[in-house]
């Protein structure tokens, strides 16, 4: 008889490291003039970390969030790293696209990066809102991501 393991373990970034991600990617943007919300989400859609710049728009607290847990639903399903890669997929079938869309915190647009280790597990997902586009977005969580990316381990 197999013994299967009735315990789960998961590699996950903790919050400090996540908070000084956080923390580094509004200070990256504002130096470029943008004011932004940056949310990390959970594997369980909870949110450790958010900061929101204080002139960001009063949306951004809830499109970062929407980024970020749609990079976590969709983007590792369909083995994609960032939310813009996942919308090129084009999905057409009725199960995908149009399923995908019903879902309430799901949003379609650039801005929401898959953080993963060298092995390439996902860690965390972060998402941006709040800058001149969502593809400006997704170029500054992606830069972070980059940044931090030896520290995840």
């Amino acid at each position: 008889m197999r013994l299967v393991p009735n315990i789960v373990n998961t590699k996950t970034l903790n919050w400090e490291m996540a908070e000084k991600l956080t923390s580094e990617a509004v200070h990256v943007c504002a130096a470029h003039g943008d004011s932004v919300t940056v949310t990390v989400v959970a594997s369980s859609g909870q949110q450790p970390v958010v900061i929101k710049d204080d002139t960001a728009p009063l949306q951004s607290p809830s499109l970062s969030y929407r980024k970020a847990f749609t990079a976590y639903a969709y983007v590792l399903a369909f083995n994609r790293n960032s939310t813009s890669e996942f919308v090129a997929t084009k999905l057409t079938e009725p199960t995908d696209g149009v399923a995908l869309a019903s879902v309430p915190q799901v949003l379609f647009v650039a801005g929401g990066v898959t953080l993963r280790v060298a092995d390439h597990t996902a860690i965390r997902e972060i998402g941006f809102s709040g800058g001149p586009g969502c593809d400006q977005d997704e170029a500054c969580a992606q830069a972070v991501a980059d940044k931090y990316q030896g520290e995840f381990h």
